[in-house]
């Protein structure tokens, strides 16, 4: 069974933690709000009584299960070596199960299953958006209260989706190697440009690049958030999608897209045999387009184009601890002529953005985010590259609200500068 269908498979997790508190330090959610609910071990704890059967749920317990950004920061510094963040998700989908999931988030979801509304939304969305949004130099901020904080600042949803405007098959003059292209939402619809360098270097380096036009939302939102009937039924279409394909791996920009492809979509199939093993294959073949583009093509980014910038560079909780890759965004961005890095005093700490978590827990996501754009001030440097969209978006809205003048990379388009500056 799923370790997300019951909560009494995660027993022995729970089990493991010794109350120690180590958690208390690595936790950003508990350095603001300083309440025990909000670390690691008061949310195993509120598990354990679940599991005993000694807690109610009412929507109030969700809500302290909401207050997580699954950084997985708590996870990686246990002595014990409990899987924190996978507890507090098994404890969500139980309170998702007794029907204790918001109804936004329900209603959101149900739109999430259904990818062609969701693909017509987004699109309407970006006919319509001046209505809703004023436009400013950083981006856009509410005209009113539509869910979103008035002060809050959040790019522009792209004129055309990346999956609308590049071809299915982009073949590469030299080809040699055949990889598909998972985009994810926010390249697909906002970040196009990042889409289109993916695209763009690996077809210099002679890789075939498939991008399924059937593909959608990886389900991340809904399985992170308890709702895993949405997630199952995502990761089922996904595995169709992508085992179906004859290429050497598939290129993921963001480390929760990724990390969903490599990890839950395991987890979540585990109880169908048959989606076991082509969810094991689909993720024996997910790489983050550094890990690609170090690992496996080897490239030699010192024999690129000058690209004279001084950056500071974000490591994505999911990318990092996630997915394991601390080694190849900067092994790739410090090798190109002309950079120069100036690193975070805390690279891998959470910005606070989460997805959802900045939706419905701003205030405490913004306080967060503003540690993180002070030491990116701290660096006296003009660029942060990152490699999540999501990370992008939290960044730039900190940014904008700082008053500060720095430009928000992905690191695919600091190597695609590099690419086009060679010639």
């Amino acid at each position: 069974m799923a370790i997300y269908d019951n909560i009494k498979d995660i027993e022995e997790e729970i089990i493991k933690c010794m109350k120690c508190g180590n958690c208390q330090a690595v936790c950003p959610v508990y350095k603001e709000i300083l309440a025990e609910s909000g670390v690691a071990r008061g949310k195993i704890q509120l598990a354990a009584k679940i599991l005993k059967g000694q807690a109610k749920y009412t929507p109030e317990l969700y809500k302290k299960f909401d207050l997580c950004l699954q950084c997985q920061a708590c996870s990686e510094n246990c002595p014990c070596g409990v899987k924190a963040h996978k507890i507090i998700m098994a404890a969500r989908a139980e309170l998702a199960r007794q029907n204790m999931l918001p109804f936004a988030k329900k209603a959101a979801f149900n739109v999430l299953r259904k990818p062609a509304l969701f693909d017509f939304g987004l699109r309407l969305g970006s006919t319509f958006q001046g209505l809703a949004f004023r436009k400013n130099a950083s981006g856009m901020s509410p005209r009113f209260p539509i869910g979103l904080e008035m002060r809050r600042v959040i790019p522009s949803l792209a004129d055309k989706p990346l999956r609308a405007e590049l071809p299915e098959i982009n073949k590469a003059a030299n080809s040699r190697r055949k990889v598909a292209f998972f985009t994810g939402c926010v390249t697909n619809y906002i970040y196009t440009n990042v889409g289109k360098a993916v695209v763009e270097v690996l077809n210099h380096n002679g890789v075939d690049v498939i991008i399924p036009k059937d593909q959608h939302c990886c389900g991340a939102p809904a399985t992170i958030n308890g709702d895993i009937e949405t997630g199952k039924a995502m990761a089922k279409s996904h595995v169709d999608i992508f085992s179906k394909l004859d290429v050497e791996a598939i290129i993921t920009v963001c480390g929760t897209c990724g990390g969903t492809f490599e990890q839950k979509y395991v987890e979540l199939l585990a109880d169908d045999p048959v989606y076991l093993a082509k969810a094991k294959a689909v993720a024996s073949k997910i790489r983050d387009i550094s890990e690609y583009l170090v690992d496996d093509l080897q490239v030699d980014f010192s024999k690129l184009g000058n690209v004279p910038i001084t950056f500071t560079y974000h490591e994505p909780c999911h990318i990092g601890r996630g997915m394991g890759l601390t080694r190849q965004p900067l092994e790739m961005l410090t090798k190109l002529p002309g950079i120069t890095y100036r690193p975070l005093a805390q690279p891998n700490r959470c910005c606070g953005g989460a997805g959802s978590f900045s939706l419905t827990n701003y205030d405490v996501s913004y306080q967060i985010l503003k540690k993180k754009v002070a030491d990116i001030k701290s660096t006296d440097t003009h660029v942060v590259v990152t490699g999540c969209g999501s990370c992008r978006m939290q960044i730039e809205d900190g940014l904008a609200q700082g008053n500060l003048p720095h430009k928000v990379m992905h690191v695919i388009e600091v190597v695609q500068q590099a690419y086009r500056n060679a010639k």
